[in-house]
């Protein structure tokens, strides 16, 4: 594997969303009103968030942008993505090179059909404490396991997010979080480590209510592969 492609796959680790800000579907006039309060609380804003994703499951589309600052790296990246609570997403890549990430809230598959190769792993071990924006999946996790801030409004689109891991880990600094204020649909996550690295995630499309087949979160090795075990 190159070291553009090592460094692309530990980015997508770092952080999977993971986001326009989802203005598909409709929202009921209430929420709309709350949304444009200019004073609302950071517990409303995430009574609403939780109301939107705890027990949902929902598609978009993403593009994603990784940068390693000590190498000087961006890697930018899109694709599709499929998640249902509770634990289980599917991150599928397009470009610039195929890749698909599942998970079933147990178990990690990270495919790469180009390169004939498949990683696999146990998820909690790298999605533990909402890290690669696992959070999607449990949206309680957010409450659980952050210090979190409402940062001060510079638009009228987004309520901003930044949360802070209660239990220090040098994966994630801290992740910021881009809340529709229409809808409450997530539209943008950036985790940043303690190197100065940064993943940044903006979700398009997002539908929710869609039913999504088990088969979406499970994954069978395809005879001939070859198979590498992540570690910790």
């Amino acid at each position: 594997m190159t070291d553009k492609k090592i460094y692309s796959a530990l980015g997508m680790i770092i952080l999977l969303l993971v986001l326009a800000a989802g203005l598909i579907g409709s929202e009921p006039v209430g929420v709309l009103a709350l949304a444009a309060e200019s004073n609302i609380s950071l517990d409303r804003i995430l009574d609403r968030l939780e109301k939107r994703y705890t027990g949902s499951s929902f598609s978009a589309t993403f593009i994603q942008e990784s940068t390693i600052k000590a190498m000087e790296i961006s890697d930018h990246a899109s694709g599709k993505v499929y998640v249902r609570h509770p634990g289980m997403m599917r991150w599928e890549y397009e470009k610039p090179d195929r890749q698909i990430i599942i998970t079933d809230g147990f178990k990690l598959w990270i495919y790469r059909p180009d390169d004939n190769q498949v990683m696999t792993g146990s998820a909690p071990a790298f999605f533990s404490d909402g890290k690669g924006a696992s959070f999607l999946s449990d949206i309680k996790i957010i409450r659980q396991k952050f210090d979190i801030s409402l940062l001060p409004p510079d638009n009228d689109i987004f309520y901003e997010l930044k949360m802070v891991p209660l239990e220090k880990t040098l994966d994630v600094a801290d992740i910021q979080v881009s809340i529709s204020k229409n809808t409450f649909n997530i539209a943008r996550v950036t985790t940043n480590n303690f190197y100065g690295d940064k993943t940044r995630i903006e979700f398009l499309n997002t539908r929710f209510k869609t039913m999504l087949d088990d088969a979406l979160f499970s994954f069978e090795i395809p005879e001939g592969v070859d198979v590498l075990q992540l570690d910790k």
